[in-house]
């Protein structure tokens, strides 16, 4: 994005937003908060980002002419999920400003990509190879050894479109299960605790981190995040320069998790990247009420030309997701002090959907002197 180019919106401009699930929601709403409006676009009619805002588009991805007409409607194009058809976001960039820029799509969308990308970096990551056939996927085992993981290289999310191979496994079924001629193989980390790193960037170059978020996950799902993780200053440093580093390197605009794994090693501790995620992240979401700015809000300001704001943590934050049957429990969490329930105004649950989360802050106990 050159100078000339640079966005730089007035209360009362119009964001366009593809994609219509509950981090659309929220992006509509911390927009509202600072006087601009949002218009929606996604295929689903019934998605709850729709709730939120006056006006919103119906369509398909690929119905070029909704396309341009939204995009005539708004001042600057932004996406909850990283998974834009490559088609559509090159439509709207041939009218309006589209940010994150949709090239970094090209990178993030597959994971060999991705990892080739980061480790370019001169970034930790497991060891991996690329895989498109049953034999590439024998010889990628016998390099890597096992246990590993195999994943579809576009289009995986929450577990979807992986697997894990062990010793004494049918090699040619797992392949066939997978049902895609593009993977990725990875070796197995014995990770010691997961944890991701949100991170924000100006079109000026600015960078915020938030505090470093360890993550637990029950069926691949993320479950609970807490902030800050319980991990060595000196590590939390290292993944903050990390999702730094890989902003910057991307020339990224708004707002990305980039989640790690800590694994040990002889001598301590270290970080090793697992994926990019080029949007506002599930373990983000403490940030609605556990620290000074959202990361919702700070997207907003990155795409808008606003400054970023320094985020402060107002204590030690818990989220937990309620991941579908969960929500049927929503009036048990209402009773909980200092607990604070969104609720996403979806439909029925149903297993690993998510429904909701609750954020609960507790006051940082003040140091001794």
């Amino acid at each position: 994005m050159t100078a000339s180019s640079r966005v730089k919106l007035k209360p009362g401009d119009t964001i366009g937003i593809l994609g219509g699930g509950q981090l659309g929601r929220m992006l509509a709403m911390a927009a509202a908060r600072l006087g601009l409006k949002c218009q929606v676009f996604s295929p689903e009619p019934d998605a709850p980002a729709f709730d939120v805002v006056l006006n919103g588009v119906c369509a398909e991805y690929a119905d070029v002419e909704r396309l341009e007409m939204f995009a005539a409607d708004v001042d600057v194009v932004t996406y909850e999920f990283e998974n834009v058809p490559a088609a559509t976001a090159m439509v709207l960039a041939a009218h309006k400003p589209v940010l994150p820029a949709y090239k970094i799509l090209e990178t993030t969308q597959d994971r060999l990509i991705e990892k080739d990308f980061v480790a370019g970096l001169g970034i930790g990551t497991a060891d991996y190879a690329d895989v498109s056939s049953p034999e590439t996927l024998r010889a990628a085992i016998k390099r890597i050894g096992l246990p590993a993981v195999i994943k579809t290289r576009r289009f995986g999310y929450d577990g979807k479109g992986q697997a894990i191979i062990r010793e004494g496994d049918d090699f040619d079924r797992i392949w066939s299960e997978l049902g895609t001629k593009s993977a990725i193989l990875e070796a197995f980390v014995p990770f010691e605790r997961e944890i991701s790193v949100v991170a924000a960037r100006s079109a000026d170059g600015d960078v915020e981190c938030y505090d470093v978020t360890e993550n637990e996950h029950r069926d691949h799902i993320l479950k609970i995040s807490r902030a800050p993780a319980d991990i060595p200053e000196a590590l939390a440093d290292q993944a903050r320069a990390i999702a730094e580093k890989i902003a910057v390197a991307l020339d990224y605009v708004g707002v990305l998790a980039v989640e790690m794994f800590v694994v040990a090693n002889g001598k301590g501790p270290q970080v090793l990247v697992n994926e990019i995620a080029p949007r506002v992240h599930n373990s983000g979401h403490w940030t609605l009420d556990g620290a000074s700015i959202s990361q919702f809000e700070q997207h907003i300001r990155a795409i808008a030309g606003w400054p970023l704001g320094k985020p402060l943590r107002h204590g030690r934050v818990t989220m937990t997701n309620l991941i579908g049957d969960d929500i049927l429990d929503y009036e048990r969490w209402l009773t909980v002090p200092g607990a604070t329930v969104h609720l996403y105004g979806k439909g029925a649950p149903r297993p690993g959907r998510k429904m909701g989360h609750v954020t609960q802050v507790t006051p940082d106990r003040p140091k001794k002197g």
